[in-house]
């Protein structure tokens, strides 16, 4: 046998399994410390299975996989995934990394502090400079503590959902180092960019997750083999996303600055890993 590549879901891995069945090539599943390792049988169809490996991590929801899985899948119990709390659980886990689901913890009870009475605490000591009186340039960490506040529960989702999917990818596929600094630069950087343009009433973990955003697209470009693709129609959201916090179309505050800056952070980072990492 001869290995393809590796996966951190076992789902995932089950669908391009299915697949490659379709295509008339074996493949076998092998558990690892960071998920599951593929490799074909036959040695012969290895190029053939590298090839879909590598479209698949670019888009491992494309139709034809999961359709293979309903027409190539089999009744036995290859694979135990136990009950489905626990599956949601494993699979929450597997998909990230310590950093990560570190920064999801933080950001969940801060917002949880905010709603349980600690909201003008919690205001004081992590908002911007100048948000509140006394909050002099020595107090450091308030150039970076903005972005674990979040004032709305959509905000707060919307925000950690594409930290996991992103943030995750970028840590199991290339390393917790690129991550920290996407975390460290566009948590702080695009803070003071939206403190210029709108003052120091603002908080999220948005300005990060467009750099994770920005970040992802240019290594998916430039470096497609790293495995942290995102789908242009995602790409397309984002920016999309992004247009409409100018217009006050849904009526909401937005931190335009910060979405702007964390963007310009993660695609000059991309560049940067794309070319030393190649």
């Amino acid at each position: 046998m001869l290995e393809i590549g590796h996966l951190p879901n076992e789902r995932a891995a089950q669908a391009l399994v299915d697949y490659l069945k379709g295509q008339g090539i074996a493949c076998h599943i092998t558990h690892t410390e960071q998920g599951v390792a593929l490799a074909v049988v036959d040695e012969n169809n290895y190029h053939a299975a590298r090839n879909e490996y590598e479209r698949f991590i670019q888009n491992p929801f494309d139709d034809k996989y999961l359709a293979a899985s309903w027409d190539n899948g089999t009744t036995k119990k290859q694979l135990d995934y136990g009950a489905p709390g626990l599956q949601l659980f494993t699979q929450f886990i597997s998909g990230a990394g310590p950093l990560t689901l570190s920064v999801i913890a933080i950001c969940g009870i801060i917002f949880l502090g905010f709603n349980v009475g600690f909201a003008n605490t919690l205001f004081e000591h992590l908002s911007f400079f100048g948000a509140v009186p006394d909050s002099g340039l020595n107090q450091f960490w308030r150039f970076f503590t903005p972005s674990l506040m979040h004032f709305s529960a959509m905000h707060i989702i919307f925000n950690l959902l594409w930290w996991w999917y992103l943030g995750g990818k970028i840590e199991n596929k290339i390393g917790v180092v690129p991550l920290a600094i996407l975390l460290l630069v566009a948590g702080t950087l695009p803070n003071v960019v939206q403190y210029f343009l709108a003052g120091p009433n603002f908080g999220g973990l948005s300005g990060v997750v467009y750099a994770v955003v920005g970040y992802t697209w240019i290594m998916g470009v430039k470096r497609p083999e790293a495995g942290i693709g995102l789908p242009p129609a995602y790409i397309g959201f984002m920016l999309l996303w992004l247009v409409f916090g100018f217009t006050d179309l849904f009526g909401l505050s937005i931190a335009n600055g910060a979405h702007i800056g964390g963007l310009i952070v993660g695609i000059i980072q991309g560049f940067i890993d794309s070319r030393k990492r190649a």
